[in-house]
C-alpha cells in the first residue's frame, strides 16, 4: 500500500492489481495490523491530513480489511515463532496463507515465507 501511495518501486504493479480487481470483482485483502502500519507511516512521514485523503483513496477502491480473529491471530503466531519477520509482516502473511491469495510486496522479510505463500516481488 505504501508503495501505491507514495508512487514508489511497484506502485504500477499495485495500481494494477486494484484494476484487475475492480474489473473482475474480486477483494484486495489487508489485515487488520498492516491498515494500521499503512497508517501510522503515513502520519509519521506526511501527517494527518494526508492520511485522510490517503484513507479516501483506499477505502474507494475494491479493498476490505480483514479482523483479527483468533484463527488469523494463532497463524500469524505460528509464523512468528519460527520465521524472523516483523509480527504485522506474519499477519499479512498469514491472511495470504489463509485466503490462499498472493502478497504484494517489496519487503525481503517475506523471504522466509516464500516457501509457504505466493509472493509477488515489487
Amino acid at each position: 500500500m505504501l508503495a501505491f501511495l507514495f508512487d514508489e518501486a511497484g506502485s504500477d504493479r499495485v495500481a494494477g492489481l486494484f484494476e484487475e480487481a475492480a474489473e473482475a470483482d474480486y477483494t484486495v485483502w489487508i489485515a487488520a495490523p498492516n491498515w494500521a502500519e499503512v497508517r501510522y507511516m503515513i502520519e509519521r512521514k506526511v501527517g494527518q491530513a494526508h492520511w485522510e485523503r490517503a484513507r479516501a483513496q483506499l477505502l474507494g477502491l475494491p479493498l476490505k480489511i480483514a479482523p483479527v480473529d483468533q484463527s488469523l491471530a494463532e497463524l500469524a503466531g505460528e509464523i512468528k515463532a519460527f520465521k524472523k519477520m516483523s509480527l504485522a509482516d506474519c499477519f499479512a502473511a498469514a491472511l495470504a496463507k489463509q485466503k490462499q491469495s498472493d502478497v504484494y510486496t517489496g519487503d525481503p522479510e517475506f523471504r522466509e515465507v516464500e516457501n509457504k505463500i505466493r509472493v509477488v516481488w515489487l
